[in-house]
């Protein structure tokens, strides 16, 4: 779908891990990460285009939808960025919702903004979490969130926008877990996606107090091999016929060591959560949807990544099982792969049995 541009210096080290959403126009856009030399990332704007049979063909750039300014997204060495965006349009706000990592001076976080039109930005500023149960999750790395784009209950029953995220815990990083045994013991609570919530009434609140996150819920740890170094998540959440769907990132190890050490491998699964209650799982794939294969994948910035952040649910040709996802090509491209949801969900849904208890 989309490569770095020759001789465009805002793209000389990939074009990747976009977001994708429908404008108030109907057409289609995306939000890719454009890397800059020293991993300097900007969240750029395409308009994608369509062949005769409605699949997507390529894109027409537009621009720049939010470039480093704030000081939560630069670092005193010139370095930082705005990085792997989604993007939701949130039907009680009215509004676009955009949460992307900012490579702040302390770390990678989730911070989010808002926008009427996509192609005007306001900041919020960084997500704050609430702890739980014992567990800080201030001062934590954190990257790959979205919001779901209706209120759904929170776990005292009142409706809230809610957020999936992925702590990166000290020690769970897919490298550390790779130089570490087979026996280490798995902490779930570190090792998983949350769901946590805004409680305050959307409708009446000020922008920057939808930041503000608690009531968390652990979704999902790592299961299947596949998996089995960690999970994060891809896609926004999307309602289908079954519940709330989620394409979400898995990190194992290959075969294939090298003098670095072992190599890591970045495929996708899928989730399904329940409409009504989406802290449960409904269904979740044994085996990944998607999984690095063609040569663009395998070899790149870092090989063997596909990497989804962006979905479009295909009513436009009214087909609302059809939905085309977007996602990074070895952290250098973007590709698209069409995803038809079957009528009945497959038998099996796989899950941790500990993560549906609390």
């Amino acid at each position: 779908m989309l490569e770095p541009e020759p001789g465009n210096p805002l793209e000389a080290e990939g074009v990747l891990n976009p977001a994708a959403v429908r404008g108030p126009d109907g057409k289609l856009y995306l939000f890719p990460r454009l890397v800059a030399r020293g991993n300097y990332s900007r969240i750029g704007i395409a308009r994608v285009r369509f062949n005769e049979a409605g699949d997507p063909s390529g894109v027409e750039r537009l621009g720049i939808a939010l470039e480093p300014e704030a000081d939560y997204e630069r670092r005193s060495d010139s370095s930082g960025g705005c990085e792997d965006p989604r993007i939701t349009f949130v039907e009680p706000l009215r509004r676009y919702v955009m949460a992307y990592t900012a490579l702040s001076p302390r770390g990678p976080r989730i911070a989010l903004a808002l926008s009427e039109d996509l192609f005007r930005w306001q900041r919020l500023g960084l997500a704050t979490f609430r702890p739980y149960d014992g567990i800080e999750f201030d001062g934590v790395d954190n990257k790959d969130a979205s919001v779901f784009p209706v209120a759904v209950p929170d776990p005292s029953g009142q409706p809230a926008l809610a957020i999936l995220q992925r702590p990166l815990f000290p020690g769970t990083r897919p490298e550390e877990k790779a130089s570490g045994s087979a026996s280490d013991v798995l902490d779930l609570h570190r090792e998983s996606i949350w769901i946590s919530y805004c409680s305050t009434s959307m409708a009446d609140c000020e922008p920057h107090h939808l930041c503000h996150f608690g009531s968390h819920h652990r979704l999902a740890a790592p299961v299947a091999p596949w998996e089995r170094l960690k999970i994060g998540g891809g896609t926004p959440p999307i309602l289908t016929r079954h519940g709330w769907l989620v394409v979400y990132h898995g990190v194992s190890d290959t075969a294939e060591p090298s003098a670095e050490g072992r190599k890591l491998r970045y495929s996708a699964g899928v989730m399904v959560l329940s409409k009504e209650h989406p802290r449960k799982i409904r269904y979740r794939s044994a085996e990944p949807v998607l999984t690095p294969e063609l040569p663009q994948e395998r070899r790149g910035i870092i090989a063997n990544v596909v990497f989804p952040t962006g979905i479009d649910r295909r009513d436009d040709l009214g087909s609302p099982d059809r939905f085309d996802v977007y996602y990074g090509m070895a952290d250098n491209r973007i590709g698209v792969a069409r995803l038809d949801m079957s009528k009945h969900l497959p038998p099996g849904a796989l899950a941790d049995g500990r993560d549906q208890a609390r």
